[in-house]
C-alpha cells in the first residue's frame, strides 16, 4: 500500500504545512491536526509577507482576494494565491503559493499544496491536494458516508480503518480530476494519475494511472 503514504503522494517542500506531516504515515492522519497547526504557524509568519485579517486569518500580501470572498479562520493563504469571486473558505484551510480557488468553490479543513487549482464550482472538504493537483469544473470531494459510519480506505482486499467520520480525498502531486466527478469518502489518488470526467471514484487509484471507470483503471504508457 505504498502508493497511499505521505512519502509516495506528496512533495512536502511544496507546502508551507510541511511540518504538520511529521510523524505520520498516511495523509488523512493529519486532518485532525490542521486547526491547531494553522494557529501555531500563523503566529510566527512574517508580518512583512503576511497580513493578519480578522480572527486567525493570515493572507500573503501579494495574494489576490476578490471582494465577494467569504473567509472564516483559522486560515492561511499563501503567496501569489488567487481567490476568485464568491469563494467560501469555511476555516481550517491552508492554501498554497500560486494556488487558485475559483468562483463559488467551497473549502473546509483542507491543505492545498502550492499551485493547486480548484477553479470552478468545487467542494473540497477534509482533503489534501498535492502539488499542482487540479480539479475540473464541478468536481467535488464527498466527505461523509451516506450511512454515517467511519471511513475505511480500501485497496484490493486490504482495508485501513481511519477512525474518521469525515474524510474526503487525498490527491497526490499533479493529479488531474475531470469535470463533474465525485471523489467518494476515503478516495486516494496516486501521483500523476488522471480521472475521466463524470467519474464516481472510491478506493485507491495507483500512481501514473488513468481511471476510466471502476472496471477500467489502466497504467499510463
Amino acid at each position: 500500500m505504498k502508493d497511499i503514504t505521505i512519502a509516495e503522494l506528496y512533495t512536502l517542500e511544496e507546502t508551507i504545512a510541511k511540518d504538520v506531516f511529521t510523524g505520520f504515515t498516511y495523509p488523512w492522519e493529519v486532518l485532525p491536526e490542521i486547526h491547531n497547526f494553522i494557529l501555531k504557524l500563523g503566529s510566527v509568519l512574517s508580518p512583512e509577507e503576511y497580513e493578519k485579517r480578522g480572527e486567525d486569518i493570515w493572507i500573503a500580501r501579494d495574494a489576490v482576494i476578490a471582494p465577494t470572498v467569504s473567509i472564516q479562520g483559522p486560515c492561511i493563504i499563501g503567496k501569489g494565491a488567487e481567490i476568485r469571486q464568491c469563494a467560501f473558505i469555511r476555516g481550517n484551510a491552508i492554501i498554497g503559493e500560486g494556488a487558485v480557488v475559483g468562483n463559488s468553490t467551497e473549502l473546509k479543513n483542507v491543505i492545498l499544496f502550492n499551485r493547486v487549482q480548484v477553479p470552478h464550482y468545487n467542494y473540497v472538504g477534509d482533503s489534501i491536494l498535492g502539488f499542482k493537483a487540479h480539479m475540473g469544473a464541478g468536481s467535488i470531494t464527498s466527505n461523509v458516508k451516506s450511512d454515517k459510519k467511519l471511513v475505511v480506505v480500501k485497496t484490493g482486499e486490504e482495508r485501513i480503518e481511519t477512525g474518521l467520520k469525515k474524510f474526503g480525498a487525498m490527491l497526490g502531486d499533479e493529479v488531474e480530476v475531470g469535470c463533474g466527478s465525485v471523489l467518494n469518502p476515503g478516495t486516494v489518488i496516486g501521483k500523476q494519475s488522471n480521472i475521466y470526467p463524470l467519474s464516481s471514484v472510491r478506493g485507491v487509484v495507483p500512481a501514473n494511472h488513468i481511471f476510466k471507470d471502476a472496471a477500467h483503471v489502466v497504467e499510463k504508457k
